[in-house]
């Protein structure tokens, strides 16, 4: 199946009873070409999502209510259909060798390295995803958010060590008078293909302190 549309849709059926859908969104004059190229296999696709596609109309806010609590995959609690940031291609990946390191003396700026490997039998694009979270969340504070990301192009049975630089304002919050206010205390750091979520997307995750 084949999607053509410009936002999140209700596929539930599809998930069920399809084995394979293409997000293709509104493509442009180019878009005949672009699909055969990804369902012959011609290319192999490494897109991955930037909305939510809930499972319910229940999930979704009122068309007038422009709040993100409780919505978005920063503030949904429940179980999308598709989360932010997923994707799928014609090989796999698989991710070791997390590393992190804090630096005080430039406002604990925190330096992040993972190994990332392509385990399929083609080429294939990888969007590594970097999401931190606190350890101890405060009722208004995001259950995730995502820091850093980097688009990989591997070979079969390459690998390749990608780097972040996190700064400080990423741990950030903004307060009800609009002033951004750096948070402290413990985070929890994941690094992979997706959110670190039931969604089948290989992660790693460690924990950085703050002081």
């Amino acid at each position: 199946m084949v999607l053509l549309n410009g936002s999140a849709l209700a596929v539930n059926w599809e998930q069920k009873n399809i084995p394979a859908i293409v997000e293709a969104w509104y493509p442009g004059q180019a878009a005949g070409q672009a699909i055969a190229d990804v369902l012959f296999g011609d290319y192999n696709p490494g897109g991955k999502l930037p909305v939510t596609f809930y499972k319910s109309v229940k999930d979704l806010p009122a068309f007038d209510d422009y709040k993100t609590s409780g919505h978005t995959y920063r503030f949904f609690k429940g179980e999308p259909l598709y989360p932010f940031g997923y994707g799928l291609s014609y090989t796999t990946f698989a991710y070791d060798n997390l590393t992190t390191t804090v630096s005080p003396l430039a406002g604990d700026t925190v330096h992040v390295s993972v190994n990332v490997k392509n385990t399929g039998k083609v080429t294939g694009d990888e969007v590594v995803q970097l999401y931190i979270a606190p350890v101890r969340p405060s009722d208004k504070s995001p259950i995730r958010s995502l820091k850093g990301f980097e688009r990989v192009r591997l070979k079969a049975n390459e690998s390749k060590k990608i780097d972040f630089i996190i700064p400080p304002d990423a741990f950030s919050r903004v307060n009800e008078k609009g002033g951004r206010i750096v948070s402290r205390g413990e985070f929890e750091l994941t690094v992979g293909g997706g959110q670190p979520i039931s969604n089948g997307a290989p992660f790693l995750k460690t924990t950085v302190t703050l002081h």
